[in-house]
């Protein structure tokens, strides 16, 4: 599932890495259909998850199509043997709904970001940055983490590169947040609920909360089972914008 989460930058302190999470459930071979909606259930956009494996790297894809032409596009390469680890991510966002167009490139085997994106001028910005990459990065790749961590772990904290509005990694602590019923084909069930809170870290990270600029947290919610599934996202898709729905959804058909 899609998301950027953009912060105020200042002054950083040095960031402590994790190890990269094991793989309990592989990513395999799907095609799934997503919706996008507003906290008053608006369908914004539709989108696709398309995920390949091919070889010993797993290529996943999200698309959401909005209903005023402007895309969402995240292309992410990982590998999953033992532990997931990111190859690439490519990230693009565009179109009127997006009030600062984007274009994000992550190498990790080089070791590399590229972007393109406009700031709040309008004003191209366009570099090739060489970084540091943690081996927890997972831009592209929360859902799977959020599946892959332990059933009993309180807290478990991953990296994320974010635009801020130059390339910088945060910290994300997932937790677990007890149980919330859904209904499937009119039964109830019980759906796992993780909250996500963004670390920015250093004296920003003091500072956000007090004048407001502290992203806001990320919520998914996971069935378990042999094949666990994300089947409900609360996020933003960029800096301000509103809280929004990603929701699995089947075709409808004519009566």
């Amino acid at each position: 599932m899609a998301c950027l989460i953009a912060v105020a930058a200042s002054i950083a302190s040095p960031a402590v890495f994790a190890d990269p999470i094991p793989v309990h459930y592989p990513e395999g071979t799907v095609h799934g259909f997503l919706s996008l909606s507003d906290n008053d259930g608006k369908i914004l956009a539709s989108g696709d998850l398309i995920m390949i494996v091919r070889g010993s790297q797993v290529n996943a894809h999200i698309v959401y199509r909005f209903k005023d032409g402007s895309v969402d596009d995240e292309t992410t390469i990982f590998t999953q043997r033992g532990f997931f680890r990111l190859v690439s991510d490519h990230h693009v966002q565009k179109g009127p709904y997006f009030p600062h167009p984007m274009d994000v490139m992550i190498d990790v085997p080089h070791s590399t970001v590229t972007f393109h994106t406009t700031d709040k001028n309008g004003k191209d910005q366009a570099a090739s940055n060489h970084m540091n990459l943690p081996p927890d990065l997972y831009n592209g790749l929360i859902g799977s983490i959020v599946k892959n961590v332990k059933a009993d772990a309180p807290l478990t904290r991953v990296s994320m590169l974010v635009m801020a509005p130059k390339p910088r990694i945060v910290r994300m602590a997932i937790s677990p947040s007890g149980e919330e019923p859904y209904t499937l084909a009119g039964l109830e069930h019980k759906a796992k609920a993780f909250n996500i809170k963004i670390e920015i870290g250093g004296v920003e990270g003091m500072i956000a909360p007090l004048v407001g600029k502290a992203p806001p947290d990320i919520k998914l919610w996971v069935v378990p089972g042999d094949v666990p599934v994300i089947v409900r996202e609360e996020a933003q898709l960029f800096q301000d914008s509103p809280i929004l729905n990603t929701l699995e959804v089947s075709p409808v058909w004519p009566k």
